[in-house]
């Protein structure tokens, strides 16, 4: 059972290793437990940067993850205070996430989108059994136990998770990823378990064809979309999903909440539970390529994100988390406190993800710059980028237009204004990161 200890140091336990990820407050890190040698990853969080009201988000995560045993959920293990930090210690889990490892399968069907979803569903039912709403299901926060075939899905961060009692329908703020929003969550109504339902129905649909139900590079038009659930099966790609899997996700999807499946229903559903003679067997290649688009365009808005918020900059982290999650960007009002979205709707909040590390270390700070890979103006850009930011660095500017991932490379610990300005328009282009670290 996982304890508060508020004595005991956590290096007297806990021998630290290498970094596993890093946000604004926070860095994760493999460790390993002195007594027993079984590995964890330890989420150190510096609370000395926090306010009041993150220390009451921080004491209710690490509360509700004492909560939750279950094969399908990453399991709290320790939580330790000291002065100045906080560790929560967590499985530690290596197979990274579910979207990645889909598209590197040879083949991929859907009996095993079925077989995902299940898992899926056992989370979110157990958490349910607790009065724990998620609120932040997503893609990323999908993860696989190992890298072994067959890996058990596991359930991630509750940094955004609530405890309600029972059915309780209530207002507990504007939180969530604009993709998975549910619609009584952008009406701004009582809202209570089924927004996780609303969730699995749009990831049960990216993992059937590659692409979410709800798309719109305009963030107001795709809340009105998910508003009126406005999504359809179209030719050809879903002429050959079966009649059942169209059918949960009807039912997961639909608007009214009171009406919208439950957990503990969809596990009942025969796609879920009898997959094996409903779901079918075909390899969905098309699925498999468009998921792969789809993840490059979310790593790129998480890169980014992830970069702004180690450097601080939190203006330009909000206005990045009011673009679509596909990687299409609208320019959104703001001031020095607050940003609107078209509709004069709150920025949800939200957890970043951490952008994987390739060849590139903390000990040579620098800002990499997507170019966009696909198209032809890549070569021009590079060009049009050095001289819009200027001669006097212009010549310390590494430019790489070609091979598959195309970047510019902005020595220095932090981008500046017009840096950011040109990651910005970039995004709007499009393309890839292979790594953002400022």
């Amino acid at each position: 059972m996982a304890t508060t200890a508020t004595c005991t140091r956590f290096t007297d336990d806990y021998q630290l290793f290498e970094e596993l990820g890093k946000g604004a407050f926070s860095v994760v890190r493999r460790c390993v437990k002195k007594t027993s040698t079984q590995e964890y990853a330890a989420k150190i969080i510096n609370t000395k940067k926090l306010s009041a009201r993150d220390h009451q988000k921080l004491e209710r995560e690490a509360r509700i993850c004492r909560l939750l045993k279950h094969p399908n959920i990453v399991r709290l293990h320790d939580s330790i205070s000291e002065e100045g930090f906080h560790y929560l210690v967590f499985d530690l889990v290596t197979g990274g996430e579910l979207f990645e490892d889909i598209v590197a399968r040879e083949y991929y069907s859907e009996a095993d989108a079925s077989h995902c979803i299940h898992q899926i569903l056992e989370s979110v039912n157990h958490i349910h059994q607790h009065d724990i709403v998620h609120r932040d299901l997503k893609p990323e926060n999908l993860l696989l136990a190992s890298k072994c075939k067959g890996a058990a899905v596991k359930l991630a961060d509750f940094g955004l998770a609530i405890e309600v009692q029972g059915e309780q329908q209530a207002w507990f703020g504007f939180a969530g990823t604009p993709g998975y929003l549910s619609p009584e969550v952008l009406r701004k109504d009582p809202y209570g378990k089924p927004v996780d339902i609303w969730a699995c129905g749009v990831i049960l649909y990216i993992l059937l064809v590659g692409y979410p139900p709800f798309w719109d590079e305009d963030q107001h038009k795709l809340y009105q979309q998910i508003k009126a659930g406005a999504y359809d099966f179209p030719s050809p790609e879903w002429d050959t999903v079966t009649p059942e899997a169209k059918n949960l996700i009807n039912q997961m999807l639909t608007i009214n909440p009171a009406k919208r499946i439950t957990a503990d229903q969809a596990l009942k559903h025969p796609w879920v539970c009898q997959r094996s003679t409903v779901a079918s067997m075909m390899h969905r290649q098309e699925t498999v390529e468009c998921l792969r688009k789809f993840n490059a365009r979310r790593k790129l808005k998480g890169a980014i994100l992830t970069t702004m918020l180690v450097s601080r900059n939190f203006s330009a982290a909000k206005s990045l988390l009011n673009k679509k999650s596909d990687g299409g960007v609208k320019p959104q009002s703001n001031n020095k406190n607050s940003l609107v979205s078209p509709a004069q709707e709150p920025a949800p909040l939200q957890t970043a993800m951490v952008p994987p590390v390739y060849g590139f270390s903390a000990s040579a700070p620098s800002c990499l710059l997507p170019l966009p890979s696909f198209s032809s103006c890549a070569p021009s850009l590079a060009s049009w980028a050095c001289s819009f930011l200027g001669p006097r660095r212009a010549g310390r500017f590494v430019c790489c237009p070609a091979g598959p991932f195309p970047f510019i490379v902005l020595p220095g610990r932090a981008p500046s204004r017009m840096a950011e300005l040109l990651l910005l328009l970039l995004l709007l282009v499009g393309g890839r990161v292979i790594r953002a670290l400022c």
